[in-house]
């Protein structure tokens, strides 16, 4: 078996590869305020589908897709890959964040239900084969389910999620749902200034991380990462680097044992790098609950 495309069953009936490649690049974010050549991504996203990538995690307000499109685009006529092969993942929204004179956050009022109304739309208009949520809470992916007339289920929900937020319960609920846990920070995060308490802990430098690294002679990003595909989560990596980009494909090599699985469970304290606060305000943050 080629352990690098495995896969795992959503509830549409579709697949999605158990390790995803993050596309998110600092790029002219909507509520950053610097970004790296957009032709970063387009490179990183080829050394990728070389690596054995075949999922790719996009979003509108990253502001390179076109770039990701034109490097699976390239693999595709190179013969590399073939496009049902790829699980492209998007976000759409062209005004994530619009605000009002004073900076304030303008908060919509349309109901998450009518929004998936839409996205269900999309689906049987043959725009998206498989739909899913991301940020979600229990509540809300509660509300989508008991939705009336629902057509279509969330096959996904992604998540901040990583040994020091390891999402258990909302983990459990989601498998409970037959709805695929999918882990973005998987990794800490880039720490980014701009967005990230600079006084936060780093993930990677974390003892408990650096001893089962040493331990197996992996990475700690490796261990990490590794550590979510033996939970059940789909997991995905980042990096621009081609040395890390392989490494990261790696995690099919080898097996955390039971020990080393409680070892790292042990590290959850539900913190969360990424706080939303530019969400702060908007009557569907959904960081409120407990899960």
């Amino acid at each position: 078996m080629d352990h690098k495309h495995l896969r795992v069953a959503l509830n549409d009936g579709h697949s999605i590869p158990v390790l995803g490649f993050g596309t998110s690049i600092p790029s002219k974010y909507l509520w950053l305020h610097h970004q790296l050549p957009k032709s970063k991504a387009l490179e990183a996203t080829k050394l990728a589908i070389d690596a054995g990538f075949r999922h790719f995690d996009c979003a509108y307000c990253y502001q390179n897709e076109e770039e990701v499109g034109l490097a699976i685009r390239s693999k595709i006529a190179d013969g590399i890959v073939k496009r049902e092969e790829i699980f492209y993942t998007s976000k759409p929204g062209e005004n994530l964040l619009p605000k009002d004179d004073h900076g304030k956050l303008l908060c919509d009022t349309v109901d998450l239900c009518d929004t998936w109304a839409a996205m269900e739309k999309c689906k049987d208009a043959g725009l998206a084969k498989s739909i899913g949520v991301s940020n979600f809470n229990r509540r809300q992916l509660e509300m989508i389910l008991n939705k009336p007339g629902l057509k279509y289920k969330p096959v996904c929900n992604q998540v901040e999620c990583h040994p020091y937020l390891n999402q258990r319960k909302l983990l459990d609920f989601c498998k409970s749902k037959d709805i695929v846990l999918v882990a973005y920070s998987a990794l800490g995060t880039s720490r980014d200034k701009l967005w990230v308490d600079a006084s936060s802990p780093v993930l990677l430098e974390d003892p408990v991380l650096c001893a089962l690294a040493k331990k197996h002679q992996r990475s700690s990003a490796q261990i990490a990462l590794r550590y979510q595909l033996q939970r059940g989560v789909v997991v995905l990596a980042h990096s621009v680097t081609e040395k890390r980009i392989r490494e990261n494909m790696q995690v099919f090599e080898f097996q955390l044992t039971s020990e080393d699985m409680k070892s790292l469970d042990g590290l959850n304290r539900n913190f969360r790098y990424n706080t939303a606060d530019y969400f702060d305000g908007h009557p569907s943050h959904p960081f409120s609950d407990e899960y």
